[in-house]
Protein backbone atom coordinates (compact mmCIF):
# COMPACT_ATOMS: atom_id res chain seq x y z
CA UNK A 1 0.00 0.00 0.00
CA UNK A 2 1.42 3.53 -0.70
CA UNK A 3 1.82 6.15 1.65
CA UNK A 4 -1.12 7.95 0.15
CA UNK A 5 -3.23 4.74 0.05
CA UNK A 6 -2.37 4.91 3.87
CA UNK A 7 -3.46 8.48 4.09
CA UNK A 8 -6.64 8.09 2.13
CA UNK A 9 -7.15 4.66 4.30
CA UNK A 10 -6.84 6.28 7.64
CA UNK A 11 -9.15 9.90 6.45
CA UNK A 12 -11.83 7.99 5.26
CA UNK A 13 -12.05 5.97 8.49
CA UNK A 14 -11.85 8.78 11.13
CA UNK A 15 -14.95 9.12 13.40
CA UNK A 16 -14.31 12.17 14.52
CA UNK A 17 -12.27 15.06 13.45
CA UNK A 18 -8.70 15.11 13.47
CA UNK A 19 -5.32 16.80 12.39
CA UNK A 20 -3.35 16.43 9.17
CA UNK A 21 -0.59 15.42 12.26
CA UNK A 22 -2.52 12.74 13.32
CA UNK A 23 -3.13 11.41 10.49
CA UNK A 24 0.37 11.80 9.19
CA UNK A 25 1.69 9.79 11.98
CA UNK A 26 -1.44 7.04 11.83
CA UNK A 27 -0.53 6.51 7.96
CA UNK A 28 3.22 6.88 9.11
CA UNK A 29 3.69 9.03 6.25
CA UNK A 30 5.53 12.49 5.73
CA UNK A 31 3.57 15.43 6.69
CA UNK A 32 4.10 17.03 3.55
CA UNK A 33 2.59 14.21 1.30
CA UNK A 34 -0.19 13.76 4.02
CA UNK A 35 -0.91 17.25 3.67
CA UNK A 36 -1.32 17.19 -0.10
CA UNK A 37 -3.24 14.36 -0.09
CA UNK A 38 -5.61 15.72 2.54
CA UNK A 39 -6.69 18.64 0.59
CA UNK A 40 -7.07 16.34 -2.46
CA UNK A 41 -9.64 15.01 -0.79
CA UNK A 42 -11.05 17.85 0.56
CA UNK A 43 -11.09 19.72 -2.88
CA UNK A 44 -13.13 16.19 -3.81
CA UNK A 45 -15.28 16.45 -1.27
CA UNK A 46 -14.37 13.24 0.59
CA UNK A 47 -13.08 15.15 3.55
CA UNK A 48 -14.38 18.14 5.30
CA UNK A 49 -12.66 21.36 7.26
CA UNK A 50 -13.73 21.64 10.57
CA UNK A 51 -11.75 24.82 11.80
CA UNK A 52 -11.34 24.44 15.83
CA UNK A 53 -10.41 27.75 16.96
CA UNK A 54 -6.56 28.33 15.28
CA UNK A 55 -6.27 24.72 14.37
CA UNK A 56 -7.86 22.69 11.64
CA UNK A 57 -9.13 19.06 11.67
CA UNK A 58 -10.63 17.01 8.91
CA UNK A 59 -13.14 14.44 8.68
CA UNK A 60 -15.11 12.46 6.69
CA UNK A 61 -18.37 14.02 4.22
CA UNK A 62 -20.23 11.33 6.46
CA UNK A 63 -23.76 11.87 4.07
CA UNK A 64 -21.35 11.51 0.81
CA UNK A 65 -20.08 7.65 2.67
CA UNK A 66 -23.50 7.00 3.33
CA UNK A 67 -25.01 7.67 0.04
CA UNK A 68 -22.06 5.79 -0.87
CA UNK A 69 -22.82 2.82 0.69
CA UNK A 70 -26.35 2.54 0.00
CA UNK A 71 -25.31 2.60 -3.85
CA UNK A 72 -23.24 0.12 -3.36
CA UNK A 73 -25.61 -2.10 -1.60
CA UNK A 74 -27.95 -1.18 -5.02
CA UNK A 75 -25.33 -1.91 -7.34
CA UNK A 76 -24.09 -5.01 -6.09
CA UNK A 77 -27.20 -6.79 -5.00
CA UNK A 78 -30.77 -7.55 -6.34
CA UNK A 79 -33.64 -6.66 -4.61
CA UNK A 80 -34.64 -9.60 -3.19
CA UNK A 81 -31.06 -10.55 -2.23
CA UNK A 82 -31.45 -7.05 -0.13
CA UNK A 83 -34.52 -8.81 1.12
CA UNK A 84 -33.07 -11.71 2.25
CA UNK A 85 -30.00 -9.99 3.89
CA UNK A 86 -32.56 -8.80 5.82
CA UNK A 87 -34.81 -11.39 6.81
CA UNK A 88 -31.14 -13.49 8.16
CA UNK A 89 -30.06 -10.44 10.52
CA UNK A 90 -33.54 -10.36 11.58
CA UNK A 91 -33.87 -13.48 12.39
CA UNK A 92 -30.16 -13.59 14.12
CA UNK A 93 -31.26 -10.29 16.21
CA UNK A 94 -34.34 -12.40 16.96
CA UNK A 95 -32.28 -15.41 18.24
CA UNK A 96 -29.84 -13.27 20.24
CA UNK A 97 -33.11 -11.66 21.66
CA UNK A 98 -34.36 -14.77 22.81
CA UNK A 99 -31.58 -16.38 23.85
CA UNK A 100 -30.16 -13.25 26.34
CA UNK A 101 -33.82 -13.06 27.33
CA UNK A 102 -33.54 -9.42 26.40
CA UNK A 103 -34.96 -6.46 23.34
CA UNK A 104 -32.09 -4.07 22.20
CA UNK A 105 -28.33 -4.98 22.57
CA UNK A 106 -28.73 -2.32 25.32
CA UNK A 107 -30.35 -4.35 27.36
CA UNK A 108 -27.39 -7.21 26.82
CA UNK A 109 -24.55 -4.82 27.63
CA UNK A 110 -26.27 -3.49 30.97
CA UNK A 111 -26.76 -7.43 31.72
CA UNK A 112 -22.37 -7.56 31.69
CA UNK A 113 -22.82 -5.80 35.42
CA UNK A 114 -24.38 -8.93 36.61
CA UNK A 115 -21.62 -10.42 39.13
CA UNK A 116 -22.56 -14.39 38.56
CA UNK A 117 -21.12 -14.33 34.87
CA UNK A 118 -18.16 -16.34 34.21
CA UNK A 119 -15.69 -14.84 31.84
CA UNK A 120 -16.21 -16.84 28.56
CA UNK A 121 -20.26 -15.68 29.46
CA UNK A 122 -18.86 -12.17 29.56
CA UNK A 123 -16.85 -12.46 26.03
CA UNK A 124 -19.55 -13.98 24.08
CA UNK A 125 -22.05 -11.21 25.52
CA UNK A 126 -19.37 -8.35 24.22
CA UNK A 127 -19.16 -10.12 20.93
CA UNK A 128 -22.96 -10.64 20.68
CA UNK A 129 -23.09 -6.99 21.28
CA UNK A 130 -20.80 -6.40 19.13
CA UNK A 131 -22.28 -8.24 16.04
CA UNK A 132 -25.80 -6.64 17.18
CA UNK A 133 -24.81 -3.59 16.81
CA UNK A 134 -23.28 -3.88 13.17
CA UNK A 135 -26.08 -6.19 12.31
CA UNK A 136 -28.30 -2.92 12.93
CA UNK A 137 -26.03 -0.34 11.08
CA UNK A 138 -26.21 -3.10 7.77
CA UNK A 139 -30.19 -3.49 8.58
CA UNK A 140 -30.62 0.34 8.68
CA UNK A 141 -28.04 0.61 4.94
CA UNK A 142 -30.21 -1.98 3.79
CA UNK A 143 -33.44 -0.42 4.69
CA UNK A 144 -32.48 2.86 2.85
CA UNK A 145 -31.38 0.83 -0.27
CA UNK A 146 -34.81 -1.19 -0.52
CA UNK A 147 -36.82 2.11 -0.35
CA UNK A 148 -34.48 4.14 -3.14
CA UNK A 149 -34.70 1.08 -5.35
CA UNK A 150 -36.59 1.48 -7.77
CA UNK A 151 -35.63 5.37 -8.17
CA UNK A 152 -31.94 4.66 -8.41
CA UNK A 153 -33.00 1.94 -11.25
CA UNK A 154 -35.25 4.44 -12.78
CA UNK A 155 -32.41 7.23 -13.10
CA UNK A 156 -29.97 4.00 -14.30
CA UNK A 157 -32.56 3.53 -17.31
CA UNK A 158 -32.46 7.20 -17.95
CA UNK A 159 -28.62 7.50 -18.07
CA UNK A 160 -28.47 4.35 -20.42
CA UNK A 161 -31.30 5.68 -22.47
CA UNK A 162 -29.52 9.26 -22.74
CA UNK A 163 -25.89 7.69 -23.73
CA UNK A 164 -27.55 4.88 -26.85
CA UNK A 165 -29.28 8.34 -27.97
CA UNK A 166 -26.06 9.92 -28.02
CA UNK A 167 -24.18 7.78 -29.49
CA UNK A 168 -26.97 7.22 -32.24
Amino acid sequence: MSARDCIRAVAESLREPRSVNWISEQADAAWSTTNEEVQELVDQGQLRRVEAGETTRYQPDYTRLLFEEIRTLIEKNTREELRSELAAITEEIEEWQATYDVETWEELEQSLADGDLTSAELRDRRDVIAFWRENEEDRRLIKHALELYSDVEAAREQMTDMADRATS
